[in-house]
């Protein structure tokens, strides 16, 4: 069996096949001299579309269509008004106050207005003077130029029919001395194969770490996949997963003053999962690191915790998973990243402190699996010892579901998509945060 899956972008695949008859023959009446009262792409869209859409709509990046032009946004006008009228577009799954998240995705209603109107209203293209200048990108990367490169030692090859079991792939690093990191981002580099890719760091000094997260050991009991895993090297210290890349994830940059420390010495450990799609392709993935030029930035650790023993029965259109992790220490909580697969429909995460008390930190009421995403706090929770961290996703494993890839199976854990997942990352420091002044700054 071969999953389908849906390309991550402002429309997605679904709207590849409309670009034949999206627009194409509609009338340019206001092309020249559009009503006063009409937006124009070059003064009042080309801005909306520079700050909100253009990072993954370019060339050479994850969305399936560049809307940097004129030329190459009119044809999706249509479209651009179905989508951001539906608040599909920009791809946004919490339900949270406005500002909650340092990465949110959004557009304002003005700006929404402004859109909806154009593409209402003959997209017109406007006078080439009010064009504002395009963004400039760094070529290859979403975050910025990185200080170092780590890429594959070799190609990979998929091949174009078939089951595809997880790779790993070792990177030494030759570091001489710790990096504090303050962003990474993973290039897949073919995206059309690469499902996911875990990026995990494992050096000696990583061995001296206090434990900070407790998961629930009866929970994370993981079973062993049909599919399986290939194995991985036994030679080398305990693997920390430091990078995430899925569909629809963006390079993970952490809050200013923070980083993840990387000793000396290490190497980084690929897990690859690539998925058949019809066609034979070629792999070779590459992590990129930029460092912090903080002086002494706070740590962040990033780990995960999970349920193994999940059970989805066929037919069900609505069962519950839960998973929990326990903190041994004080901590501070930057960011939290569900994940599930083709069943998932819903998130839900709350903090349960050591009297019992709970508050909900994360609703994802629209879980998309096109779209992965490590959310991250703009105030970041406090969490003392001895409190719980519990999260809970619901799946439909019904006819209901169109992407369910067998409705007439159970499904339990597994590495492929059409098994499933209950899964979060999580990024947080030993500790409290120290307090704040109005500017950011620390006191």
């Amino acid at each position: 069996m071969r999953v389908v899956r849906l390309s991550a972008g402002l429309f997605g695949a679904i709207w590849i096949g409309v670009l034949a008859t999206a627009w194409v023959g509609a009338a340019d009446q206001y092309a020249s001299k559009p009503p006063s009262d009409v937006p124009t792409f070059t003064k009042d869209v080309a801005p909306i579309l520079y700050k909100n859409c253009t990072t993954c709509h370019r060339p050479g990046e994850i969305a399936p269509m560049s809307l940097l032009t004129y030329e190459d946004a009119r044809p999706w006008a249509k479209a651009i008004r179905d989508e951001v009228s539906e608040r599909n577009m920009p791809p946004w799954h919490a339900d949270a106050p406005h500002g909650t998240f340092l990465n949110e995705r959004g557009i304002t209603d003005e700006e929404r207005e402004t859109l909806v109107k154009w593409a209402s209203r003959g997209a017109p293209k406007g006078k080439p003077e009010d064009l504002p200048p395009q963004p400039q990108y760094p070529d290859g990367w979403s975050m910025g130029k990185p200080d170092i490169i780590l890429e594959m030692p070799e190609p990979y090859k998929v091949a174009a029919d078939g089951v595809v079991a997880y790779e790993y792939v070792y990177i030494p690093t030759n570091f001489t001395e710790p990096k504090w990191v303050q962003a990474i981002e993973v290039r897949p580099g073919d995206r059309s194969v690469v499902h996911h890719v875990l990026v995990y760091y494992r050096a000696k000094p990583d061995l001296q770490r206090s434990p900070v997260l407790q998961p629930n050991k009866q929970l994370s009991q993981m079973p062993e996949s049909p599919t399986g895993l290939l194995p991985r090297r036994k030679d080398l210290p305990p693997a920390r997963l430091i990078a995430t890349y899925a569909p629809g994830t963006n390079p993970e940059v952490l809050p200013p003053g923070t980083a993840l420390r990387l000793e000396p010495g290490g190497i980084i450990e690929l897990q690859m999962h690539y998925t058949t799609n019809g066609e034979a392709a070629v792999d070779r993935t590459k992590v990129g690191l930029i460092l912090s030029r903080d002086p002494s930035p706070r740590e962040i650790r990033p780990s995960h915790f999970f349920n193994g023993t999940l059970n989805l029965p066929a037919g069900a259109a609505d069962v519950s998973v839960e998973a929990d992790v326990e903190f041994l220490q004080d901590a501070t909580v930057w960011g939290l990243f569900p994940h599930t697969h083709l069943r998932g429909k819903k998130w839900e995460y709350k903090l349960v402190l050591p009297d019992g008390t709970s508050k909900t930190v994360l609703s994802v009421p629209k879980y998309d699996f096109n779209w992965q995403t490590y959310y991250m706090f703009r105030e970041p929770l406090q969490v003392p010892k001895g409190a719980k961290l519990v999260s809970t996703a619901w799946y439909d494993n019904s006819p209901k579901n169109k992407a369910n890839p067998d409705p007439t199976v159970d499904v339990k854990w597994g590495d492929q998509t059409w098994e499933e997942m209950q899964y979060t990352g999580i990024l947080f420091s030993p500790g409290q945060a120290p307090a704040t002044t109005t500017s950011g700054k620390q006191q």
